[in-house]
């Protein structure tokens, strides 16, 4: 397999940034990391997960689709779009690539999201297996294997070398363009690594945790649970199991008189606002028991109800570490399986 040692890295990211953007996850001021487009002796965090998903890079928090301009009443309508520059994002670890495909799902099916799709036809994601699960880590109950991440190229951190693995045809493209510092070497230690890792798997708190009670044919039963009751009882409406999560994929749309026209945008919503779909004549989940019931519901049972049983959760365990109140998905699943 092709590696490259770890003290040539700097060299690597030289070298994919001399052609395009670069983006790694690199640390914070804070101790958390979060995704930065590479500048020259920027280094790779050694923490296991961005406090932000990769989504942004195709589904960004804020983005600008169309401009207004009235002179009288004569509306210019402009498109203010703009060709993304082809970019690579270093380093994704596997929940957040599995939750590619899903918003995949959402944003390119007919209509498709022409902004979103352009995103995608400009990026390569290229993947980061871990090695080191952290207790809040549930991505296998998903189907998905962080010591073999999806992708459109693998890598691997192994002893004192990273190994690549092309999955896609964008991947592949991607190794040609590094070949030259890349080298054949064996996989023993490699493979080593990766069983470690498996044995880490199996021994964390959440490693039992099932889907198989839920999917689509359990709306009612878990619709009508008088469990949700208890569950939001102390949930703030606050926002961040919805902004920190990969696969959440709400938006809403504002304008915005800039003074000189106005500009049409996007940002991220979450169901769990009060004002969240509210129309003229009010909001149809009218209490937070019904908005803490929605996010839930989505992931559990809509989701997989129409997309042949993908669930709408990647297990990367963001909103078990960052709700204030300790409410996840997790303890929404035990509830509702306790019956």
């Amino acid at each position: 397999m092709l590696r490259i040692s770890a003290d040539k890295l700097d060299s690597l990211f030289e070298a994919i940034a001399a052609k395009q953007a670069l983006y790694i996850p690199a640390d914070r001021e804070d101790g958390e990391a979060e995704y930065k487009k590479y500048v020259s002796g920027m280094k790779l965090t050694s923490r296991l997960n961005t406090l932000r998903s990769a989504k942004d890079f195709f589904f960004p928090q804020t983005e600008d689709i169309v401009e207004f301009r009235m002179d009288g009443k004569k509306i210019e309508v402009n498109d203010i779009r703009k060709e993304c520059e082809d970019f690579v994002i270093f380093g994704v670890r596997a929940c957040d690539a599995r939750s590619f495909t899903i918003l995949d799902k959402v944003y390119l099916v007919d209509p498709v999201d022409s902004f979103y799709k352009n995103r995608r036809d400009h990026g390569t994601v290229v993947t980061m297996a871990c090695s080191r699960p952290a207790e809040t880590c549930f991505c296998q109950t998903f189907g998905i294997d962080p010591t073999a991440p999806e992708g459109d190229c693998a890598c691997w951190k192994a002893g004192n070398y990273y190994y690549f693995k092309a999955n896609t045809e964008k991947g592949q493209v991607f190794i040609d363009s590094i070949a030259g510092l890349l080298e054949e070497g064996d996989t023993a230690e490699l493979d080593s690594t990766v069983a470690r890792t498996r044995e880490i798997m199996k021994k964390l708190p959440l490693a039992n945790l099932s889907t198989e009670n839920f999917g689509g044919d359990k709306l009612n039963e878990y619709f009508n649970s008088d469990k949700w009751a208890e569950l939001s009882e102390s949930c703030l409406g606050c926002g961040t199991c919805t902004f920190v999560c990969p696969t959440c994929q709400c938006y809403d749309i504002k304008d915005f008189n800039t003074g000189n026209g106005i500009k049409r945008y996007r940002c991220w919503d979450s169901c769990m606002y009060s004002d969240f779909t509210k129309m003229a004549h009010g909001n149809p989940r009218l209490t937070q028991l019904e908005r803490f019931r929605q996010r839930f519901m989505h992931k559990l049972v809509y989701f997989p109800a129409n997309n042949n049983g993908e669930f709408g959760c990647v297990g990367c365990g963001r909103c078990l570490s960052k709700c204030p109140i300790s409410m996840n998905i997790v303890k929404v699943m035990k509830a509702l399986e306790d019956k």
